[in-house]
């Protein structure tokens, strides 16, 4: 896997020579606060999307107890993936906030590459900080990580035989891992087409933002992605952005 040059001065388009994509992130939410807009472009184009989280995020909402906040963030996730045309949404059932990095997760992110054989890879920001400014969490720098190794340990028969016997063959076709939220980015995809889907995505997580916030969820969730949204723009001729970090398998 190859890093693209650091940082450019302009965002580059990203590739399109892909159909199916498989976006594995650790919380409900963490695909909404932006790259839900890039998402609805793709699959507006007939691409295939899965999604696969790591956790149910039952430890998301404070006034909420998580046998209760897990089912309910469950049911807001998969409204939000249809609101923008993504129909299989799988849940690990890893433990909110305290996901581990190892082989563990490793093993379980190579199954789901290798059952849903994507050539597109999307994961979130796995560095320590958001823009060198706020300290990531522990489940994102956990997750992303484990999703870059995991493509790694798709392509190998003896990195986990163990799933060749579950009839889990390796997959090598991996082409692209896209990071989004990267303090690194590389390329954009134009949100403007995908945007209004993409409100109404963050929206159906109605519970977690009321409880986040306190505010109206529309208003929010418009103001939020408007300023996410924007923030790459000047690198990327002025259309509003999602912007990724990209790696070539």
């Amino acid at each position: 896997m190859a890093e693209t040059s650091r940082a450019p001065a302009q965002l580059a388009e990203m590739p399109t020579d892909w159909q199916r994509a498989l976006a594995i992130v650790a919380h409900p939410d963490d695909l909404e606060y932006g790259v839900s807009a890039a998402i609805a472009t793709w699959t507006d184009a007939g691409r295939d999307v899965v999604y696969v989280l790591a956790t149910l995020g039952e430890a998301g909402i404070d006034a909420v107890e998580p046998a209760k906040a897990g089912p309910l963030r469950e049911q807001e996730q998969r409204a939000g993936a249809a609101a923008v045309g993504v129909t299989t949404v799988e849940f690990l059932g890893h433990p909110d906030g305290v996901i581990e990095y190892g082989t563990a997760l490793r093993r379980d992110f190579a199954a789901a590459i290798r059952h849903h054989r994507p050539e597109l890879v999307l994961t979130l920001n796995h560095h320590d900080t958001w823009g060198g400014v706020t300290w990531n969490t522990p489940d994102h720098r956990a997750v992303g990580r484990a999703v870059l190794d995991a493509v790694g340990d798709a392509g190998n028969r003896w990195i986990f035989p163990e799933l060749v016997e579950d009839g889990l063959v390796p997959w090598n076709g991996v082409r692209y891992v896209a990071v989004a939220g990267s303090p690194k980015p590389t390329h954009a995809v134009d949100a403007g087409p995908g945007y209004q889907r993409a409100v109404r995505s963050l929206m159906a997580h109605r519970s977690y933002i009321e409880a986040l916030t306190g505010q109206d969820p529309e208003q929010y969730c418009r103001s939020f992605l408007n300023r996410t949204l924007h923030a790459a723009s000047a690198r990327f001729d002025g259309r509003p952005a999602v912007p990724f970090e990209l790696f070539t398998c």
